[in-house]
Order: structure tokens, then sequence, then C-alpha cells
């Protein structure tokens, strides 16, 4: 619902970025002027790769002209590991806890008891229970999806998707059903991705990991496993028959695109939608990408980052023919976690922008795009690990925070 929601929220809106100025500059200065390269980007550091980006502002963008005034509060804490949110009708939230847990969540700070129903996760390193997305006829069919990480007897695991009906006291999962298995299933405890994106009611786009390590990443560069991938699959698993592979022995048919690291941020794009999806890179590369359908992003072969332990990620390009190009990377990293177009109205100056999550960084990247490119970039320093990022109902942009004592927090307007 979320997904569908920024969409709704658009209309009538226009997606420009006006609103107050930054100190010293002409408050007649608008987004265009945000390409200039000369104002201070907000990454100072030292880049960790140190690779060329392949065109300007592919990286450390400048500070945008305009901005808000905007503060966050905490509405609830005490949650073990919180990784997802979304809203269901009249306002109240459904939280994910990585150790498997789901509670309701509402904006008073109430807290439900953990939810019955709930399909057993891999709760081990960085698997759980992840993504939770109410489907878009919620108020008919009740039904939600569940990304998380599924065990198996032999101790392999994989992304997998569930889904299950909210029942009518709200305390319970209903009729739950796995409806996608990422495969192959290996034995690892990270890079599980995930996100759940609806394209439309019918549709969901889901993103996974490459399972994390040499040599299994290597699958991401092979299109007939799930490794390192977007899939895209129907509300009962099958596959769509307009998916870019149906029919094509050497790929899988649920694959949308590959050659992903860990995708743990995906939104579509309000105006255009097109998927859009942010990865953890390695050291160095973290990606923001258009996610289109049948392209390869040439993890493992291609990154801008190095290996975490140091050195060339293989051979250590950044570029290759047939394989895209990020829209933007951040280097050094800000370990990123979910994302939102924001097309609320409470920040008039934000209206079109994307907003980023980061866990290593404790911040929130605001990043202004034009014609799809990223124009400027700011930080919102929120101080702890920001594990999703969701524009609520009210126009206020909503996170969730990766801790053992984690929050609902929320940005909302600076009163004056």
């Amino acid at each position: 619902m979320r997904h569908v929601l920024s969409i709704l929220l658009l209309l009538g809106l226009t997606a420009c970025n006006a609103g107050t100025e930054t100190p010293g500059m002409e408050a007649n200065q608008t987004a265009e002027s945000a390409s200039e390269t000369t104002r201070r980007p907000e990454e100072t550091r030292p880049p960790e790769a140190g690779y060329e980006p392949a065109f300007g502002n592919q990286t450390r963008a400048p500070q945008p002209v305009q901005t808000e005034d905007w503060a966050v509060d905490t509405i609830v804490q005490g949650l073990e590991h919180p990784w997802a949110l979304d809203f269901l009708p009249g306002g109240a939230m459904l939280v994910t806890e990585r150790p498997g847990r789901l509670r309701i969540v509402d904006t008073d700070g109430e807290i439900s008891e953990p939810l019955s129903g709930v399909p057993e996760v891999d709760n081990r390193g960085q698997g759980g229970l992840l993504d939770v997305v109410v489907a878009p006829d919620f108020e008919s069919s009740r039904t939600i999806f569940l990304s998380f990480s599924e065990p198996h007897d032999d101790g392999t695991n994989n992304t997998a998707v569930a889904r299950a009906q909210l029942s009518e006291d709200a305390d319970a999962l209903e009729d739950v059903q796995v409806v996608f298995s990422q495969y192959p299933s290996v034995e690892s405890t990270g890079h599980f991705g995930s996100r759940i994106v609806f394209q439309d009611e019918g549709t969901i786009w889901i993103t996974m990991g490459d399972r994390q390590g040499h040599p299994v990443r290597r699958n991401a560069q092979d299109p007939t496993n799930l490794i390192g991938t977007v899939a895209r699959v129907n509300i009962d698993g099958s596959i769509p028959e307009d998916n870019p592979f149906v029919g094509h022995e050497e790929y899988a048919p649920e694959l949308w695109s590959w050659g992903h690291r860990n995708i743990q941020a995906a939104e579509i794009h309000p105006e255009t939608g097109e998927l859009w999806t942010v990865e953890h890179g390695p050291r160095g590369g973290d990606e923001l990408n258009r996610a289109e359908a049948g392209e390869n992003y040439g993890w493992p072969t291609i990154s801008y980052g190095i290996e975490y332990r140091g050195g060339e990620v293989y051979e250590g390009k950044t570029e290759q023919e047939g394989m895209e190009q990020p829209v933007y990377y951040w280097d050094p990293v800000i370990a990123p976690s979910g994302m939102t177009f924001y097309t609320g109205k409470s920040f008039p100056a934000w209206q079109g922008d994307l907003f980023v999550g980061g866990l290593r960084s404790a911040l929130v990247s605001r990043l202004v795009l034009e014609d799809g490119r990223v124009v400027a970039e700011e930080w919102l320093e929120i101080g702890h690990r920001v594990r999703d990022v969701v524009q609520g109902p009210d126009g206020d942009i909503y996170l969730v925070t990766d801790e053992s004592d984690g929050r609902v927090m929320r940005i909302v307007r600076e009163e004056d």
C-alpha cells in the first residue's frame, strides 16, 4: 500500500522543489540551480575506493539550494531490530521485528502483542523477518505480504515471500502461503535483500541479495538462478507472461534484472512507474539504480567499490559493455536501507525527491532528481541506524531503526 499510496498522493501535486531558501541564497533560485557543482557536497571524507565516475554527479552531488526546516520525533521504542513498516487503512502501522515478530503500532505509541501465524524464519546474521507490504486491495481482501529468510532442514536458506490475511480482530495471520522462494538455497546468513514492491494490484517485484561472499556471489552473473536479482511474479507466485525472459531456457522466468549485490531499498517512481532500487555495495560502492527489465547491473564483474578486507573486486572494473551504470553511488558508503519518493504536502520543497535511509551513517539521504539523474544531495542526521523509510498518509516521513532498542520515528515539519 505504501508504494501505491505515493503515486496517488502525487496526483494534483507538482514535482517542484520550491520552499525555504538556504541562508545566503536568493529566494528565487530554483531546483535547476541544484545542478551547479560549485557548492560543497555533504560528503567530504576521503573516498575509500576512489574510482572515477562515468558522468557528472554520479557521486558526491552538491548540497541543494532549497530545503525545509524539519525535526524528528520518536513514536515508540523498545522494538527488537525492526526491519520494515507499512500503513494500514486508518493510519496504524504493521512493523516487523527481525527475530520473527509482527506487531501493530499506532501513531499514539501503542504497540500490540506479536501477531500469531508468522512464518518460521532463519533468525541468524542478517536473516529473519524482513519486509511487510499491505496489498492495495487490503480493505476488501485484508491481504499482506511478508519477506523473510526461509530455513531448510539441511541448514540452507533463501529469501522467500509469504501472502496472508490479517484476521478481523487484527491479532493473527490467517491462510499463510509461501508464494515465492529464491533459488538456489545456500548456507549463508547474509545478503537476503529484500523488499516487496507492488507494480499493480496483481504483480509484485521482489529484491534479493548475492548471499554474501566468494564464490556464491558469482551467481549474480548467472541468469539461470535468482541470486543477486530482482524477480517479478504475480501475487499467487505464478510467472507474468510479459516477464523479459519467459520462454528463454537460459534465463530464470521470474527474472526481471540481475547483477545486484544486496538490494534493501526499492520503490516505484511516482511519475514514470519505473522501479528504482538501492543496494549495499562493497567499500565505496553503494548504488542507486533504475532496475529495468532484462538488464544486467554488473555485480561482481563491475563495481565502484573495493573489497571490505581491501583490494579490488576481481579485476577492479567499473564499466563493461552490456552492463548498466548506477544512477548514483556513495564513496564512502552510507549502508543504505529503505527509500521513498516524497509526494506529500508536509514538505513542499521536497516533493519529487528521493529519501534513502542509512544504517552505518545514521542518516537519511535526500536526493534531488532532474531528468533521471541526481543533481543534489542533503543529509538529514537522525543519530540512529535507519532501516526503513516510508511516507505516511499524513505527509510525514516515517522511519524504523535497526537496533536492539529499535524505534519507529517520524520526520515532521519543525514549527516556528
